[in-house]
């Protein structure tokens, strides 16, 4: 601010040291009490980039040119850097990530390194008013509310979990929905380093329930229910409140967590339109890959074949008609009313479909 003042509101009238200046970071600059210093200066951030967005990094235009060029699967760096967007130009990619894969052909994590999971680790083991759960149901998919317009714009006056949250958005770990006002996690690249980041103390319940998810997604494609049911349920166990399920919305994402391993193989959508409804969640896999394609239909307080018997009925296997040869349906209920032994009860019904 003092160095702003200086170039800005010194000398006299007539004062032409300075006829403009362009300054660079990651941050904004600092709030203060005043802001009289900023009269003559226009912030660009990742918040409010305006005519700067399409400088931010690499359009979807570049991108798909550089894959062409190079021979490179585009799906594969959308998987991996794509999720950063702004309104008037679309997806955003960072250039770094980007020209590390074209240099190296390897898709992989280019900028993120273990003092940056040290430093996102510290910031949200803070847990401002339920950060935790924040970030967990963010690694399982959800968007979350934030308000960014109390951030004091540096690194250590941290009031709140938006705070934090707009932090991340600044330092590249969250992308931010303007138009929702709402944060997520945008790639593979960044959810790997959220992962590492829940490796410590304090994240036992969620660590525990990323390790299981390879587990779980091999006991679904081999149609083993009972396994399925049981590992719902370890995970449920683990009594982290983003699984204390309070309506379907809340157990598809606890359910996408479960399976999150599973993003190496599918892409996961929630709530895709198909047939007369829209699916809880669809695998679709990836080129990569032989495992077949997965609709999961979620049911509350009802039962696993009643979710198998919508998705029939729905005809939601109509909106994967590519993946006939080899389609599984999955059916899973809750029981939130079950007592004792079968307190926290899954059931799980699976089907194959092979044409």
């Amino acid at each position: 601010m003092q160095l702003l003042r200086g170039l800005f509101k010194g000398g006299t009238a007539t004062d032409e040291t300075i006829a403009a200046a362009y300054m660079t970071g990651i941050l904004p600059i600092k709030k203060y009490g005043t802001q009289s210093a900023l009269t003559d200066f226009r912030e660009y951030t990742m918040v409010e980039p305006f005519v700067l967005s399409e400088y931010v990094g690499f359009t979807e235009r570049k991108v798909r040119n550089l894959c062409h060029k190079y021979d490179l699967s585009f799906e594969e760096i959308k998987r991996w850097y794509d999720g950063y967007s702004f309104s008037d130009i679309g997806s955003v990619y960072s250039p770094n990530s980007v020209m590390g894969a074209v240099m190296f052909k390897k898709f992989k994590s280019y900028w993120a390194s273990s003092e940056n999971y040290e430093s996102l680790k510290g910031y949200i083991s803070m847990n401002f008013d339920g950060l935790k759960d924040a970030v967990i149901a963010m690694l399982g998919g959800e968007r979350i509310r934030v308000n960014t317009s109390r951030f004091q714009n540096d690194m250590t006056s941290f009031r709140s979990r938006d705070d934090i949250l707009t932090l991340l958005i600044h330092l590249g770990y969250l992308a931010y929905d303007e138009a929702a006002r709402k944060v997520f996690v945008p790639n593979l690249e960044v959810a790997e380093a959220f992962q590492d980041a829940v490796e410590g103390d304090g994240w036992e319940e969620i660590k525990r329930a990323l390790s299981e998810s390879e587990n779980l997604l091999d006991a679904t494609l081999d149609g083993d229910c009972a396994a399925v049911e049981t590992a719902l349920e370890e995970i449920h166990d683990s009594n982290f409140s983003v699984l204390k399920y309070n309506d379907e919305n809340s157990l598809s994402c606890a359910i996408t967590l479960a399976y999150y391993t599973a993003r190496r193989d599918y892409e996961i959508v929630r709530e895709l339109p198909a047939g007369k409804g829209f699916v809880d969640l669809v695998f679709l896999p990836r080129r990569n890959t032989d495992k077949p394609a997965m609709l999961v239909e979620l049911k509350y307080d009802k039962d696993a074949d009643n979710a198998i018997r919508q998705i029939r009925e729905n005809r939601y296997d109509g909106s994967l008609k590519n993946y006939f040869d080899d389609l599984l349906l999955v059916g899973i209920n809750y029981d939130k009313e079950a007592k004792g032994e079968n307190r926290k009860k899954h059931t799980c019904v699976i089907e194959r479909i092979c044409h």
